[in-house]
């Protein structure tokens, strides 16, 4: 109530008549101040390279078990999500943005070719080489060539996680272009890229999504196909045992085809014997083999892209009306406080 009251006296000690008059009585000022506040905002913001965005979105199958389908239907009528704790996976779909934290997969990105009208590149190159700047930094990029650091640019092997400054830069700017998020409620994947050729940044968006698609297929895969490698092994050596069994038993029985010893006819069952071990061994693991091929097939997941990435047709940032009007504004703030400093003061 006394704040109230305070502001209220304040107001009524203000005279706008008075601060009008005042404002009116330099408006020379103002005359001088607005145009020249507009003209270097207009001068600074054309220098700032236009960038594009794209966007697109997929939704991945989840890996959730349907026996806990009642329970999550009435948990999520109570506002609970129980995916996350459906599914057996180590890595949920909440952290697939962590993903760009990583500098491997990074770099990987840095591999999409860049195919336009006058590129044909790949991203790093397109990043390193053909990135538009202001002026300023053009003059400060000159001034940093004449007395050139020690940088590791070129190395015989590429270590992602022991980058060269400029490398590392170049990653960094990856990770401001490409924006990643989930719904948390419906698991679908965004993926937001910016460039400065409208192009460039739907090849990107479309280009990110499938190298996530390729991430997750072979991470809910990789468990089975490491199993199907395995059991491969067991059959190429079971195969190869249970022809050398029947090499062995057709070369005897060829050799010694009209004796007719016991020893002889004992060794050649237990040839028989051997190869039809061997025979049902070699059959087990194909069965296994063919087994874990299905495996492999029933944990690929299946991808619905919700929202194709198109070309962009206007620049999203910077936007220049909205830079110029503030800045104008506030040069009319600053003027109107110089101008007012004794009634404010």
């Amino acid at each position: 109530m006394k704040d109230h009251t305070e502001r209220e006296t304040i107001a009524t000690r203000i005279d706008y008549k008075l601060v009008f008059k005042k404002i009116w009585g330099y408006r020379r000022i103002y005359f001088y101040t607005l145009p020249i506040a507009f003209i270097l905002a207009s001068l600074y913001i054309i220098c700032i390279p236009r960038e594009y965005h794209a966007e697109t979105k997929v939704a991945p199958e989840m890996g959730n078990n349907s026996a806990a389908g009642t329970l999550g239907s009435i948990a999520s009528s109570f506002g609970f999500d129980l995916s996350e704790m459906q599914t057996t996976d180590a890595i949920t779909p909440l952290l697939y943005p962590d993903l760009m934290d990583d500098n491997g997969f990074v770099i990987s990105l840095l591999k999409i070719r860049i195919k336009t009208e006058e590129l044909d590149t790949d991203y790093y190159t397109y990043l390193k080489k053909h990135q538009k700047q202001a002026f300023w930094n053009d003059i400060k990029d000159f001034l940093t060539s004449l007395f050139p650091s020690k940088d590791t640019s070129v190395k015989k092997k590429f270590d992602p996680y022991n980058l060269s400054k400029t490398d590392d830069q170049i990653v960094q700017k990856v990770r401001g272009d490409i924006k990643v998020s989930v719904a948390k409620k419906t698991g679908v994947i965004s993926i937001l890229t910016g460039a400065q050729d409208a192009t460039v940044a739907k090849i990107l968006a479309d280009s990110t999504r499938e190298r996530y698609q390729q991430f997750i297929t072979t991470y809910r895969t990789n468990k089975a196909r490491i199993d199907m490698t395995y059991y491969k092994g067991l059959m190429d050596n079971a195969k190869k045992e249970y022809e050398d069994v029947c090499y062995q038993y057709s070369k005897y029985s060829d050799s010694n085809m009209n004796l007719q010893l016991e020893a002889y006819k004992t060794k050649l069952t237990n040839l028989e014997n051997e190869m039809q071990i061997k025979y049902n061994t070699y059959t087990t693991v194909v069965t296994q083999y063919q087994a874990s091929k299905a495996k492999v097939q029933e944990r690929t997941p299946a991808f619905m892209v919700i929202q194709g990435a198109s070309v962009p047709i206007k620049p999203d940032k910077p936007k220049r009306m909205l830079f110029v009007a503030t800045m104008v504004f506030l040069a009319f703030m600053g003027t109107s406080v110089y101008v007012l400093r004794d009634i404010i003061l």
